[in-house]
């Protein structure tokens, strides 16, 4: 049994994961483990898709490869992509979103092309990531933070920091 927590946070590319993460782990203490990162340095992909510049991830790799992070808690993990996680792992998830015009500016201030930041800023629309959550870890478990800019980011980790201290194995 874990005598820390491990956090989820997914959600949209440019909705603040890796910052969010950051700061948070300042303030816990908690490792931050960028699955993104992860992925690229161990080659947990099967192929690359040039269309979108990106890899096509191999889920029971990346699966393989967390499951010795996040044994002994206390890591704050961060991805686009939730629904192949186990359950069990995790003791909060969140999922951060953002307005679809500050999403807009994030994805091209990153250079992304055209069609990614449409396709992008429609899943946020959609909500694709937070039903993918709640889908895999349940309503219960999966809370929704707005992330459009600093007083945001300021209020989410303090309030995830609070949840963190008065976590106990349960």
């Amino acid at each position: 049994m874990r005598n820390r927590p491990n956090i989820l946070v997914t959600g949209t590319p440019g909705v603040g994961k890796t910052t969010f993460c950051r700061q948070l782990a300042q303030e816990t203490g908690m490792e931050h483990v960028n699955v993104g990162q992860l992925i690229k340095d161990e080659r947990l992909f099967t192929e690359w898709d040039d269309e979108k510049n990106c890899s096509i991830f191999d889920e029971d790799l990346v699966v393989n490869k967390l499951e010795d992070i996040v044994c002994d808690g206390n890591k704050i993990v961060d991805f686009h992509s939730c629904d192949f996680m186990p359950d069990e792992w995790f003791d909060f998830v969140y999922v951060l979103r953002a307005d679809t015009a500050v999403l807009y500016d994030r994805l091209e201030k990153r250079h992304y092309k055209e069609d990614k930041i449409r396709e992008n800023v429609e899943c946020e629309i959609f909500r694709v990531l937070l039903d993918e959550a709640i889908e895999a870890f349940g309503e219960d478990k999966v809370k929704e933070l707005q992330s459009n800019n600093f007083s945001d980011l300021t209020d989410n980790v303090s309030t995830v920091t609070t949840s963190v201290k008065l976590w106990s194995p349960a």
